[in-house]
């Protein structure tokens, strides 16, 4: 599914799960992603949660490929290089597999190729980071899901679902749009 509301290509949107008007992501995720997704009509608070400058921290679960080292851990933990730029530090660890809904379609599973959960949360949000970051200590993402972006949580949310939520609090000095949600 896409993380916008139309797409000329047909393909599915948060259209077909959100049935309220005038909203917007903040911040995205691409279509191999999973997970939370904080939909809003103000803009004060999409720039407050997607801009890099408000340091708002983003936690993923990773299902990678190949079991790492602590050395690829900190190394993640320092930043990494991708794409001619240094990542800020990340916090990294390895975890237990999440509770989670089935993937469709499911990850590729290879019998001589183990995988590992980490939890990673950065403060920035390049294009495709996680998944670089992965990549450049060499254990590529197989599987990879937000469940956290500021203050929200995904919480016991289930693939498809929404429920509203409260609007975080803004950096001194930031005001609010009239309308918000």
């Amino acid at each position: 599914m896409l993380c916008q509301f139309t797409d000329a290509g047909g393909r599915p949107t948060l259209a077909d799960l959100v049935d309220v008007p005038g909203v917007y992501p903040a911040g995205r995720l691409d279509r191999d992603s999973e997970g939370l997704v904080v939909l809003t009509d103000d803009g004060a608070v999409q720039h407050h949660l997607a801009h890099p400058r408000f340091d708002k921290e983003k936690g993923y679960w990773v299902q990678v490929e190949g079991l790492p080292e602590d050395g690829a851990l900190q190394a993640l933990a320092r930043g990494v290089d991708i794409q001619g730029q240094t990542t800020r530090p990340a916090r990294v660890r390895r975890i237990d597999p999440p509770p989670l809904w089935p993937r469709d379609p499911p990850v590729r599973f290879r019998k001589s190729v183990p995988d590992c959960w980490l939890e990673l949360f950065i403060t920035e949000g390049m294009n495709r980071q996680v998944r670089r970051m992965t990549a450049a200590v060499g254990h590529p993402t197989l599987r990879l899901v937000r469940f956290c972006l500021g203050p929200y949580q995904l919480d016991d949310l289930q693939s498809g679902q929404w429920r509203e939520g409260q609007p975080p609090a803004l950096a001194p000095g930031q005001k609010r749009s009239k309308r918000r949600r």
